[in-house]
C-alpha cells in the first residue's frame, strides 16, 4: 500500500497539457506537474517520485528529493514563522509545517532543529521537534554487537551523547568512546557496542577492530618515541596508564596482551619493551 510522505517508482498512465498522471495504486491517479517531470518522460515509462499533498490536500507527485520522509528524523532550517507555526525547508518547493503545539521550544527563523515527520489526523505531512515521543524505548529490537548503524546525534548527557539509532531507537555514546567533535543533529555512521540486559543500546563510532588497531598504534608509537620502553604494565594503576597513553587499564591490558602474542613487545617487571 502506498502512503503519502514516501518515495516510489510509478508508471505513467497518461500525459496532459499540465503534467503526467501516475498509477499510485490505492491513492489512485496522481499528478506529476510538467515542471517536475523529466523532459523525455513518456506514457508507460516508470519515474521515481515523492508523494505529498498539494494546497488542496490532494495527492501529488514530485521528482524533487526531500531531505526527510515521513517516519524519519532530520535537522532542518526554519524559513518562516506564521500564526499557525513554523515552516521548515525540507527540500521541496512547499515547506513543511511545525505547529506551535509540536514545538519543543519556540522556533526562530534561520535556526535549525531536529524534527520528526509524521502524518497528522488529516493525513497531512507535519513535523514535530518533540522527538522524545517519537523514539522507540521499550519495543524489542534485534541489534547485535559490531552491527553498523546510522546515527543522529540528538542530545548530550553527563555520560556522553544520546543518539537516534537507524531512525528508531535511543542509543548512548560514552564520552570515552568519542575522539571527535560531534554536533547536535549530525548524521554519522556508528556501531552497536553492546546491548544491555534491559535492552538499552551502547554505541561506538569505531568497530572493535578499528579500536584495537588504534590502541595498538598508540602503544607502539609511544614505545618508538621513548627508546622502545614504557614504564607501565598490567599491574600499573589505571591513572598512570591513562595519563601516559590516554586509554583505560582494561583497554591497555588487552592491547599489550595482543602485542605480546604477536611478539611485538616483551613484558618486564618494570614495564613493556618493543622487540
Amino acid at each position: 500500500m502506498m502512503e503519502i510522505g514516501s518515495s516510489y517508482d510509478l508508471q505513467v498512465l497518461k500525459k496532459t497539457d499540465f503534467g503526467f498522471y501516475l498509477n499510485a495504486d490505492n491513492l489512485g491517479e496522481v499528478l506529476l506537474p510538467t515542471n517536475h517531470a523529466p523532459a523525455d518522460l513518456q506514457v508507460d515509462d516508470t519515474v521515481h517520485v515523492f508523494l505529498y499533498l498539494d494546497s488542496d490536500d490532494r495527492p501529488i507527485a514530485t521528482t524533487q528529493t526531500p531531505k526527510v520522509e515521513v517516519g524519519e528524523f532530520a535537522f532542518l532550517e526554519v524559513k518562516d514563522n506564521t500564526p499557525i507555526g513554523a515552516f521548515m525547508d525540507w527540500g521541496l518547493d512547499k515547506e513543511v509545517l511545525v505547529p506551535f503545539a509540536e514545538q519543543h521550544r519556540p522556533m526562530t527563523v534561520g535556526n535549525r532543529y531536529l524534527v520528526f515527520l509524521y502524518l497528522d489526523n488529516q493525513g497531512r505531512i507535519t513535523a514535530t521537534s518533540k522527538i522524545d515521543k517519537c523514539v522507540l524505548e521499550d519495543d524489542e529490537h534485534d541489534f547485535h554487537p559490531q552491527q553498523p548503524v546510522d546515527l543522529i546525534i540528538a542530545n548530550s548527557t553527563e555520560l556522553g551523547f544520546k543518539a537516534i539509532v537507524d531512525q528508531s531507537y535511543w542509543g548512548l555514546l560514552y564520552k570515552d568512546d568519542v575522539d571527535q567533535r560531534l554536533s547536535f543533529g549530525q548524521s554519522i555512521q556508528g556501531y552497536i557496542k553492546r546491548v544491555r540486559e534491559d535492552g538499552k543500546i551502547d554505541l561506538s563510532l569505531k568497530s572493535s577492530q578499528e579500536v584495537r588497531d588504534s590502541h595498538s598504534q598508540i602503544v607502539q608509537d609511544y614505545l618508538r618515541e621513548h627508546n622502545g620502553f614504557a614504564p607501565i604494565h598490567d599491574k600499573s594503576p589505571p591513572d598512570q596508564i591513562s595519563d601516559l597513553l590516554g586509554m583505560s587499564k582494561k583497554q591497555f591490558k588487552k592491547t599489550i596482551g595482543t602485542l605480546y602474542k604477536q611478539r611485538i613487545i616483551t613484558i618486564e617487571e618494570d614495564g613493556i619493551r618493543l622487540v
